[in-house]
């Protein structure tokens, strides 16, 4: 009997479900843990009316105590910035909504399909491009999946679909399984493709079934993670990560580049080394969208070139992200090029 309590002591302390249901949900209790204080942050902490705090412990255990200019700390840190307007920064900054052709749908680029798999994120970042979206009108829960699946189905073209979000793994395992199932029915979809943030901030959704499930496919299948720093990565993520591209999954990974967290050459090219120490592959290097509230973050393009430059002249070229922008209306990512 010991041994059983023993057992299931162990499975709840490392399911990912429990981790992420104990998420701090208020500066207040982010600060606490960290050692701070309001103080340290004398413009303000008043934007989480507009955008709440979320944040998994794993991602805060990750985090420098009593450093208010932590990097993982202002991606997540609510502060009074965030409501001020500026000229250029909109709610919908990729144009998304004149292309969300259909509940949980969004046909942006040719050949591929963006399914709003789940509306919830793990982890509520401050510069999410999507902060302001109608996940309302988009959600599409199980009984809903056939619409979207048959604007696919309609649509020869397209031979990629993509799970995004919200957060796609927010998905329990089998229903995600039963989602996959029936896109794989699509005989002209050929390939699968993840985006998520979940398995950054919370390692434990990385599980042996999410494994089985990516690879049970015909459909070839690609998790695109999205890390922004080298702190951001444990070694339970090299483990998990590992069996993933054991078992033949395209693994890569988006970061999205940000004023005082990733901002130098030297954090840009760790993150790069320890990617690829963790199995992922570097895969773009995104400036920042403008979304309204985010333009604090902001990086000009200049000055993303000039460190994408020295990213060139120091690492193989199999460890430098494409260095885009994605911009409304265009029918591809925009490569940024000198200045």
């Amino acid at each position: 009997m010991p041994i059983v309590a023993q057992t299931e002591n162990i499975f709840i302390k490392t399911d990912w479900r429990h981790v992420l249901a104990q998420s701090l949900r208020s500066s207040d209790e982010l600060l606490a843990a960290l050692e701070l204080h309001p103080e340290n942050f004398p413009d303000g902490l008043s934007a989480a009316k507009q955008f709440p705090v979320l944040v998994p412990r794993p991602f805060m255990q990750r985090m420098q105590k009593g450093n208010p200019r932590d990097p993982l700390l202002l991606q997540v840190l609510p502060q009074r910035v965030e409501e001020e307007m500026h000229p250029g920064y909109t709610v919908d900054p990729l144009g998304e909504q004149n292309t969300n052709v259909a509940t949980g749908i969004i046909h942006k680029y040719h050949g591929r399909v963006l399914l709003l798999a789940a509306s919830g994120c793990a982890v509520n970042c401050r510069y999410c491009f999507r902060r302001h979206f109608p996940y309302n009108e988009n959600r599409l829960a199980r009984a809903q999946w056939q619409s979207a699946l048959t604007y696919i189905a309609q649509d020869a073209s397209i031979s990629e679909v993509i799970l995004s979000g919200g957060d796609p793994l927010m998905l329990q395992d089998e229903h995600l399984a039963e989602l996959i199932e029936q896109i794989s029915g699509i005989e002209h979809v050929q390939r699968l493709r993840i985006h998520s943030r979940l398995p950054v901030v919370i390692a434990e959704r990385l599980t042996d079934q999410l494994t089985e499930i990516l690879t049970a496919t015909r459909l070839r299948s690609s998790l695109v993670l999205h890390v922004n720093h080298p702190q951001e990565l444990s070694p339970l993520h090299a483990e998990r990560l590992l069996k993933l591209r054991q078992a033949g999954v395209t693994l890569l990974n988006q970061t999205v580049l940000l004023k005082g967290v990733n901002d130098t050459a030297e954090v840009l090219i760790e993150l790069s080394e320890q990617l690829f120490n963790h199995y992922l592959l570097p895969y773009y290097l995104h400036v920042l969208d403008r979304v309204q509230g985010a333009q604090h973050f902001d990086v000009s393009s200049a000055q993303a070139y000039a460190l994408y430059q020295q990213m060139l002249a120091r690492l193989p070229g199999y460890l430098v992200p494409k260095l885009v922008r994605e911009e409304a209306g265009q029918p591809h990512k925009t490569p940024l090029h000198a200045f």
